[in-house]
């Protein structure tokens, strides 16, 4: 199943506190739960502005989907093509 990085566009991302970003989580995990099992949130990063994403879902289109569903930005999806590590250089 294809992974994509999503970028988001969120002021002051990183001052957001811990209930803030439970908020958020329990909003987002709700509206996964109602799309169903195609589409996954592995993990996120949070920095000043900006939320980073990372997704498996079969298309773009369920990514944006969710994000139109929470009233997220998804200001860009960019599928994952290879992954590297420090283990790619041995």
């Amino acid at each position: 199943m294809p992974k994509f990085i999503i970028e988001r566009d969120i002021n002051d991302a990183g001052s957001l506190t811990t209930d803030e970003l439970q908020g958020i989580s329990q909003k987002s995990c709700s509206i996964l739960k109602k799309l169903g099992t195609e589409i996954q949130w592995v993990e996120s990063y949070v920095t000043k502005d900006k939320v980073y994403c990372v997704y498996i879902a079969p298309n773009e289109e369920l990514i944006k989907e969710h994000a139109k569903e929470g009233g997220f930005p998804a200001n860009k999806i960019s599928a994952i093509t290879k992954t590297i590590d420090p283990t790619t250089s041995e």
